[in-house]
């Protein structure tokens, strides 16, 4: 059994996808329909811009997106995954590759997300934070403990969960889960609070987006991140789609359920590979791959 996976925010880096632009007309026009959709030429920013400029939400998830589903358009007869996944972001890519949204929604919803997300993260002084070494339990315990609103956000991988909150909870929980033997305790660079209660205002406003769209049963079933569980029904996907921004990514237990499935071939669709990494920390003979254009 073969899945392929779509990587999230962070798997960005200046330079993405010109090899494709430069060498394929078909991604030539889909960054034409980008730049009308966007309102802004992201191919220049994606191309010749700096680490900076791809770091901001409103050009790094639009981006990333972009760079996944061309990938994916690319391979042809060669996109066959019996599964998709996607972490966070990845999970729209994964459902525009998979035939259940077009490319035109797709970039619309992801647009709006970046924006929506971006306008929550200026309500509250807040930030997430990569917590190493330590079981999922006892962090959750240390977040449920600290006042203010810390949360668990990204199960990556075992031993590997991100946290999510108010800032000044988050330095709380890191003293806090470092004390309790952490290996590390990494306030990260992002710009607010994914995946928590705070993104609440960006969930009623993607809502509304999604709510509009044309969602369509995919060719193969996604795992979704707030379940880690198969879907086709384009309402549970819908409502799953929206739970996703202030619910936890849960990548691990995702990883998880494809190992116990028998997953043979793992291969990601997008920049990088992280998710190829985090694959390795469940099972380390499981092959893995980056997609290639055919």
């Amino acid at each position: 059994m073969k899945i392929m996976v779509f990587p999230g925010q962070g798997a960005q880096f200046p330079g993405m996808g010109q090899d494709m632009y430069e060498a394929h007309a078909f991604a030539r026009d889909r960054y034409v329909q980008a730049r009308e959709i966007l309102g802004f030429d992201i191919a220049e920013v994606m191309f010749s811009g700096s680490e900076e400029d791809l770091r901001q939400t409103k050009v790094t998830q639009p981006a990333i997106f972009l760079h996944s589903v061309i990938l994916a358009e690319g391979m042809g007869a060669a996109f066959d995954p019996a599964f998709v996944a996607g972490h966070s972001l990845g999970e729209f890519s994964a459902l525009v590759a998979a035939g259940g949204l077009s490319f035109e929604e797709g970039l619309q919803l992801v647009s709006e997300r970046a924006l929506a997300m971006q306008a929550a993260c200026e309500q509250t002084p807040s930030t997430m934070a990569a917590i190493l070494g330590l079981d999922d339990k006892v962090v959750e315990d240390v977040c449920a403990q600290t006042e203010g609103i810390v949360v668990a956000a990204n199960y990556n991988c075992p031993g590997q969960l991100v946290i999510s909150g108010e800032t000044s909870a988050i330095e709380a929980a890191c003293a806090a889960l470092t004390e309790a033997g952490a290996r590390r305790a990494l306030v990260l660079p992002v710009g607010g609070a994914f995946h928590s209660p705070l993104m609440e205002p960006a969930r009623e406003r993607l809502a509304s987006a999604l709510e509009a769209a044309t969602i369509l049963s995919p060719r193969c079933p996604i795992v979704q991140n707030v379940n880690a569980t198969p879907e086709t029904d384009p309402e549970v996907i819908r409502q799953n789609l929206i739970a996703q921004l202030t619910s936890p990514v849960r990548w691990t237990q995702t990883m998880e359920w494809f190992v116990s499935e028998g997953v043979k071939e793992v291969v990601e669709v997008g920049p990088g590979k992280v998710l190829q990494g985090l694959f390795k920390k469940v099972d380390r003979s499981l092959p893995t791959a980056s997609a290639v254009v055919a």
